[in-house]
């Protein structure tokens, strides 16, 4: 089980309600991306980056199958709501959030 704690405070700051499991999963996906910083944190201002998230982790893993537009309108609102953290934002927190909006959280936690 991948430990989830050093994301948790990040997480609470901004989820609705916290799922351990959930966080664990996503640390767990990320796996070996969370030891280099620049692809442990989701850049906003990167357009590349934000088609990743959105075919990666929206579609691939999370299954959305919204059109893009609104995915990338979800993916927008997330990064509004990271805004306090600057200009790059916990790839944890982020996809958390994602998997929140879109009532996958116990999903991932199984």
């Amino acid at each position: 089980m991948a430990d989830a704690s050093k994301y948790a405070d990040n997480i609470k700051k901004y989820a609705k309600k916290y799922n351990q499991a959930a966080a664990e999963k996503i640390v767990g996906h990320l796996g070996i991306a969370l030891r280099n910083r620049d692809s442990s944190l989701v850049s906003c201002s990167d357009e590349t980056e934000l088609q990743r998230v959105r075919e990666k982790w929206c579609r691939g893993k999370l299954a959305v199958a919204d059109k893009n537009p609104e995915i990338d309108a979800v993916i927008q609102s997330v990064c509004a709501k990271l805004k306090p953290e600057g200009g790059n934002k916990s790839r944890v927190t982020f996809y958390y959030l994602l998997a929140e909006h879109y009532g996958k959280l116990d999903m991932l936690a199984k």
